[in-house]
């Protein structure tokens, strides 16, 4: 217990819910009878005509101690949010109920957006709070439009705003069950039942949702081995299926279809069929190279193109790395291209500064099409395929991952590369959102180069635009900690995998592989990317000469990991959206560098003689000497 009587394993975020006077309110104010001062945010007009309401509110007054102090944020949607975000740490909260704050959006065309914006507060408020919302799911549609819109938007926040929380029950009877977190014996697993991992809202459930076994075990984990946690805090272990395919994660296709790609992008190409011939990841690994000769030929091609000036400049470089990829000197713009997203989180310090339920935020955001990667993916035709890992363990004190779950993470990146491919995409873009994974690459970084670790960490920024300093002091703590515990220790890529890079990294590395094995350009963009392009390029080192970085982003361990692959940025924007959205906000540049390359007309040729229009003219004819003329100045002489 807290010394004010919170159960540490509550987290700091709560959420109550239960049908209509089914006690909920009353639950949750019980789990804040030790609490010094609290803030409740009432959400419904106390006086708004209808005197029966007016008395349950009075009765509700009476009900709390005289302590706590009542905030109204009827009216404004956006009145909530704030409240929660300007909440310091010392602070406690109650929000009731999150019905009467859906009831302001009913009328909004812009609901989802002010549901996200709720579900980002809860999950990057500095307080403690409980939040108290109605469950409508359990009933018969309601019969009007008003009721039915209602619990739709009610379904969307309660699902939002339970993937950011750390535990939830639900209310019946007064009795109440957690769903998550809770009670440190689990109420809700007293029989002994399995608890599934919490997703955000729209995350494919998979086929463990219905027991189909081990091979489906929820695709947000795939073979995730004794790494894997549930929500609770219990360990699980998930067998590694024995064949080499895991079922792979839901594709998004974005609203703005991309054009069906050029045949010449879709011919058959080299590839290493995983399951055929039983190929094993390893070290030395004989994959294919680009084709230098049509890197040449494009080059000639440029120089003679009718461009004034510096022509291309930087955008150079991409149409040399299109053209080695594509095996054409005048190559084609990428016409599908597709992001992998890996959401895998850290446990430890590594992930100072940020939370778990931040990250499950940003990826249900992608997959809704919204925050910087969804609508850039949509803007620009980029289908995007979120990959959920298993979360990797504290470095600082144990391996992030076991050896098991590594090889057959490797070999589950190789599949998604494989995949793609087969289904017509001509360039793969790496990003992530994993809480911890910077530092995790980080790692990675100064264990293969001997970098200092203060020099690799970028400054922690908080949600509200602050630097923490103190959370970049443990993420730094945290690595040295952990390659401390691996000195002296040779670390090959398998190990390095292993020890400090966890599952997310293992994803990555494969999926490098297995678009180098089928000839397919990825897109790299940030510390993780670069990272996994490191190990890699141990495994297989032509693998480096497939990845192209679309932009540093000033980050230290980009820059230093993109020297030692030798990867020149394709772009200069130092932009902070998160790993994978810089790929994005480039690619249009890039395609448009590769459209000119490809429209714009060559230089005239060299004549040995200058046009006819800019010839001298001959010489005119002496009217002295000329008879014709004579003879017609004499008829006029006559005349």
């Amino acid at each position: 217990m807290s010394h004010d009587g919170w159960p540490p394993h509550f987290g700091a975020r709560v959420l109550v819910l239960g049908g209509i006077r089914s006690g909920k309110s009353e639950y949750a104010e019980s789990l804040l009878s030790g609490a010094r001062s609290v803030r409740y945010l009432a959400t419904a007009l106390a006086d708004g005509g209808d005197p029966a309401f007016a008395d349950r509110v009075a009765a509700h007054r009476e009900r709390r101690p005289h302590s706590w102090i009542t905030v109204e944020t009827y009216g404004d949607p956006a009145a909530l949010v704030d409240a929660l975000g300007q909440a310091a740490a010392e602070d406690t909260l109650i929000v009731d109920d999150l019905g009467g704050w859906v009831v302001n959006l009913l009328d909004r065309e812009d609901a989802s957006v002010h549901v996200s914006r709720l579900a980002a507060a809860v999950a990057g408020c500095a307080a403690r709070v409980v939040l108290v919302s109605p469950e409508v799911g359990l009933s018969v549609v309601p019969p009007s439009e008003a009721g039915v819109r209602f619990a739709d938007l009610m379904g969307l926040v309660n699902q939002a705003v339970a993937a950011a929380c750390d535990a939830v029950a639900l209310v019946v009877a007064g009795q109440p069950v957690w769903l998550r977190g809770g009670d440190a014996a689990g109420t809700s697993q007293a029989a002994g039942a399995p608890v599934a991992t919490a997703q955000p809202a729209g995350a494919a459930t998979g086929a463990a949702a219905t027991g189909a076994g081990a091979a489906a075990a929820v695709v947000a984990a795939p073979g995730s081995g004794s790494a894997g946690k549930t929500t609770a805090g219990t360990p699980t272990t998930v067998t590694i299926p024995s064949v080499p395919f895991i079922p792979s994660p839901e594709v998004l296709t974005p609203a703005a279809v991309a054009p069906k790609p050029s045949a010449a992008l879709t011919e058959s190409t080299q590839a290493l069929p995983l399951v055929a011939t039983g190929v094993v990841i390893g070290p030395n690994m004989d994959l294919p190279i680009p084709d230098g000769d049509a890197r040449e030929a494009a080059r000639d091609h440029l120089h003679l193109l009718d461009i004034p000036g510096a022509g291309l400049g930087q955008l150079v470089e991409t149409v040399l790395f299109a053209a080695g990829a594509q095996g054409r000197a005048v190559p084609l713009p990428w016409q599908q291209p597709r992001m992998l997203l890996l959401h895998g989180n850290h446990e430890g310090d590594a992930a100072a500064g940020q939370t778990p339920h931040g990250a499950a935020l940003l990826a249900a955001q992608a997959r809704r099409g919204e925050g910087p990667i969804g609508l850039l993916a949509a803007e620009h035709g980029v289908s995007l395929q979120i990959v959920d890992t298993a979360t990797a363990e504290a470095i600082e004190h144990s391996p992030a991952a076991e050896q098991d779950t590594v090889e057959g993470l490797l070999r589950y990146g190789w599949q998604l590369a494989d995949e793609a491919v087969d289904s017509g995409v001509d360039l793969l873009v790496l990003g992530s959102c994993g809480a911890g994974a910077e530092a995790a690459a980080a790692a990675v970084v100064s264990a293969v180069t001997g970098a200092e670790v203060p020099g690799l960490l970028a400054r922690v920024v908080s949600a509200d635009g602050t630097v923490d300093d103190a959370a970049w002091m443990r993420r730094c703590a945290a690595v040295r900690d952990a390659l401390h515990r691996v000195r002296g220790r040779v670390l090959p890529a398998k190990e390095l995998l292993t020890e400090l890079g966890g599952p997310d990294l293992a994803v990555a590395a494969g999926v490098i592989l297995g678009a180098t094995a089928r000839r397919t350009p990825v897109l790299l963009d940030g510390p993780v990317g670069v990272a996994a392009g490191l190990v890699a390029r141990d495994l297989g080192s032509q693998s480096r000469l497939w990845c192209a970085l679309a932009d540093t982003g000033r980050h230290p361990t980009t820059v230093l990991a993109a020297d030692v692959l030798g990867l020149t940025p394709l772009t200069d924007l130092n932009t902070g959206l998160g790993e994978g959205a810089g790929a994005l906000l480039a690619l249009p540049l890039l395609r448009s560098a590769l459209t000119l390359a490809a429209s714009l007309p060559a230089l005239p040729p060299l004549l040995d003689e200058p046009p006819a229009h800019l010839q001298e003219p001959e010489d005119e004819p002496d009217d002295a000497t000329d008879p014709a003329v004579s003879r017609a100045d004499d008829a006029s002489i006559v005349d």
